[in-house]
């Protein structure tokens, strides 16, 4: 791993972990409102919109491998009920908590001469940048985590009707009338016979309207 810092202290999700040095036990307790990264929840579902206000709470402990870092995400989300497709918000409160390990360190805080020896360890864990950290992939899966895969615009949202297309909350006795399919043949031959029967009649009443013509 790179020890060359290459992280911005002026981007909002960055945070300076000096203040605590290598002190195992030290506390710090910190709150920040940053505007909501691009793509921050499930992309085509719901999601935080990108600027929207993210409130943060975070408590970050230096402990002897690193800076244990535990916080708060709040941020009104916005998506697609999956029944009736009308927009919807929800208020989200995403928890998370992550171990920023020191590049120099092992799990068990001892210090070790190559950082970054082990490849496979060192992809499944997170370090910090010198004495910086980027809560930015944390705060993604935790968001992700605390949002529905699919939201609802109410518990008991009835959807649209399957027929018409119709929602179903703005007309509860909407329905349409069940027709058998088996009868469906048997209904429209029925049509045909008594369209039959009209022209029947209307055949009757003409010829004796011309056999009246012809007494006269």
């Amino acid at each position: 791993m790179a020890l060359n810092a290459r992280l911005d202290h002026r981007n909002p999700l960055v945070f300076d972990t000096h203040e605590l040095g290598r002190r195992p036990g030290a506390l710090q307790r910190l709150t920040r409102t940053v505007d909501a990264p691009k793509d921050l929840g499930i992309k085509g579902v719901i999601g935080v919109p990108e600027g929207a206000p993210v409130e943060l709470e975070l408590r970050l402990e230096s402990v002897m491998e690193g800076v244990l870092v535990t916080g708060t995400a709040r941020a009104a989300a916005e998506g697609e009920c999956v029944r009736c497709l009308e927009p919807l918000e929800q208020e989200l409160e995403a928890e998370f908590q992550e171990m920023f390990s020191y590049p120099d360190a092992d799990d068990r805080g001892r210090v070790i001469a190559e950082p970054g020896d082990d490849a496979e360890d060192d992809e499944d864990r997170l370090f910090l940048e010198d004495g910086l950290f980027d809560l930015e992939p944390v705060l993604r899966d935790a968001v992700v985590l605390a949002l529905p895969m699919q939201p609802v615009c109410r518990e008991d949202c009835p959807g649209l009707c399957a027929e018409c297309g119709a929602r179903l909350a703005d007309d509860p006795d909407h329905h349409h009338d069940a027709v058998d399919i088996r009868w469906a043949a048997l209904q429209g031959l029925a049509g045909t016979m008594k369209d039959g029967e009209k022209d029947e009649m209307s055949g009757a009443d003409a010829e004796a309207g011309v056999d009246e013509k012809q007494e006269k």
